[in-house]
């Protein structure tokens, strides 16, 4: 009798994800406008919704939040401290910095050039109905000030993590020149790594039931009025993202390091579905990791490096939600915007992408920046906010799909890539 052949991890996250956006759409249309439904005395929108969905997602995020500090730590200590020649830390650095700069440019450039073509504001006499209290954002000379720890420690437990990198660095190339003894402390950190994966392997296997609950949650509380008053402006954002993920990735990892982007797209289907699902790219880092590693072959001398810096810095997908976002609050408010007002929304959010990074609510902080810098009122981020949920799921998948592309083209060019994993397509899930 042969035995059942077992779903595979990336079909189970997706029937969770469906699964969880039909009975948050079935509640959501039982719940009417009221925005409640009570059976025999009981909400079902406190203690079903709020309540048991609420606390399940919770403590689902929570638990990849866990892995995230002691992932990245112990990964990019025992990927430097493994590097034959730790001056190769600088080029694999340079090369990873470089391309994340440089996509995040082209995002927001072809974002505003599409909605200059579409036009989505036009003819729209939209008012907020809420404000927008933007927080101060850092100045550039205080960000790399801020890169480096006063306290280890407080940076893990704030996860910082820029900071958390350059420590992670620095204690690595210790590592690395302390002869035997540092052998040791690192065979011992390998020892780590090996564990910490058999947690994101065990994670794992609950996230179809972990994205069902999120689902269900963001479904019955959307407001489909909202995104209907700014369909053109919501559809043009996921229009720009899809291309970018699909064009731009595919065309850059095919002139960069010829390696082919089906393999790419199609290996990146399972950690995609879960970033849309959890919306954090921070939060993805496990999957994301272990999609380089175990599924494109990126050696973890490259993968603990590029992928947590990517999650820190690669913004794409906020540049591309910038560009459209600008260029439609200027048509809303009748504001016309000259080449050289363009130039400097490129320049401001390709270079905001770093000095935000570890802030909290850094996509809207680096859109307020954007747009004090060509004069448009900050006020206006409060149009969009109603329907940037779904839009912040999608930005996700798009940045995901980012780290994994430059961490592949970086390794490539560093030797650092095993193209037997890369290459071959029975290699479809994360090793669980």
């Amino acid at each position: 009798m042969t035995k059942p052949r077992k779903i595979s991890l990336t079909l189970r996250i997706f029937i969770g994800m469906i699964a969880g956006a039909l009975v948050g759409l079935i509640l959501n249309a039982a719940f009417g406008e009221s925005g409640d439904l009570v059976i025999a005395g009981v909400s079902l929108n406190d203690n079903l919704v709020d309540g048991l969905f609420g606390a399940l997602g919770q403590i689902f995020i929570a638990s990849l939040k866990m892995l995230v500090v002691p992932l990245v730590f112990i990964s990019l200590v025992c990927g430097t401290s493994s590097l034959s020649d730790p001056s190769k830390l600088g080029s694999l650095g340079g090369k990873s910095i470089v391309l994340y700069v440089s996509t995040t440019a082209i995002a927001i450039s072809s974002a505003i050039i599409a909605a200059l073509i579409i036009a989505p504001g036009e003819g729209l006499n939209l008012t907020a109905e809420t404000t927008f209290n933007v927080k101060e954002s850092p100045a550039l000379s205080q960000v790399f000030v801020n890169m480096f720890p006063t306290n280890p420690i407080n940076a893990m437990a704030q996860g910082n993590m820029l900071q958390i990198i350059v420590f992670a660095i620095i204690f690595g190339i210790a590592l690395s020149l302390s002869g035997e003894s540092g052998e040791r402390i690192k065979r011992g950190f390998d020892d780590l790594n090996n564990v910490v994966m058999k947690i994101v392997t065990m994670v794992m296997e609950i996230a179809p039931y972990g994205v069902f609950v999120l689902m269900a949650k963001l479904f019955t509380n959307i407001g489909y009025d909202t995104i209907l008053g700014l369909a053109k402006y919501f559809f043009l954002v996921l229009f720009v993202l899809v291309f970018h993920w699909l064009v731009t990735y595919p065309v850059l990892l095919k002139s960069l390091s010829g390696l082919s982007p089906v393999m790419l797209i199609k290996k990146m289907r399972q950690a995609c579905l879960f970033a849309f699902s959890i919306a954090s790219s921070s939060a993805s880092i496990p999957v994301t990791m272990a999609t380089a590693r175990q599924k494109l072959g990126v050696q973890p001398s490259v993968s603990s490096f590029t992928i947590p810096l990517g999650a820190t810095i690669n913004m794409d997908g906020t540049a591309i939600m910038q560009g459209v976002a600008t260029v439609f609050i200027a048509q809303v408010y009748g504001v016309d915007l000259s080449v050289s007002d363009f130039l400097m929304v490129i320049m401001t959010a390709t270079l905001a992408s770093i000095g935000t990074a570890g802030v909290p609510g850094a996509g809207l902080i680096m859109l307020a920046m954007v747009l004090q810098q060509v004069g448009l009122p900050v006020e206006g981020i409060a149009l969009i906010i109603g329907v940037d949920r779904l839009l912040d799921m999608t930005r996700t998948a798009v940045n995901v799909t980012g780290d994994c592309m430059v961490a592949c083209i970086v390794a490539k060019s560093e030797g650092e890539l095993d193209e037997n994993i890369f290459n071959d397509p029975k290699i479809e899930d994360i090793k669980v």
